[in-house]
């Protein structure tokens, strides 16, 4: 069953370029309500604990250092479909193919630095709300 939650980060790249107020703006202009967030900067243990099922992988290394480089935004939004919806919303991984007007066509500068995660499933979603929030810290 689909849930109605999907769980995002803006990266330091986008947070680092000034672009947190025009995400968020487009992220509720899509219709997507933000039940929690938080500004907060992740250690590279915790990028690593994040990113856990990349391990291994070449980009890993490079991941984890990009991602405890400086302040996230991490936020759980509610929107019909918002794991599916979200994922149209901020595009492609490669900004060079994502779509016009969608938030990484907008704001990524490359594949690694591409200005926002979303969960590409409702398990991810789940899993990842609840690494960067306390029940008591959602509001819906």
């Amino acid at each position: 069953m689909a849930t109605n939650r999907t769980f995002t980060m803006i990266k330091p790249d986008a947070v680092k370029n000034g672009h947190i107020g025009a995400i968020l703006e487009q992220i509720n202009g899509a219709g997507f309500r933000i039940v929690a967030m938080k500004y907060t900067q992740l250690s590279a243990e915790k990028a690593g604990e994040f990113y856990a099922v990349h391990k291994g992988r070449p980009f890993y290394d490079e991941l984890v250092t990009f991602m405890s480089s400086g302040p996230i935004v991490a936020a759980i939004l509610e929107k019909e479909n918002a794991v599916s919806d979200f994922r149209t919303l901020i595009g492609a991984t490669n900004p060079a193919e994502a779509a016009e007007g969608t938030i990484r066509s907008k704001y990524a500068t490359s594949i690694g630095e591409n200005a926002v995660h979303g969960s590409d499933s409702d398990e991810n979603a789940a899993i990842e709300g609840s690494f960067h929030f306390a029940g008591t810290d959602i509001f819906a």
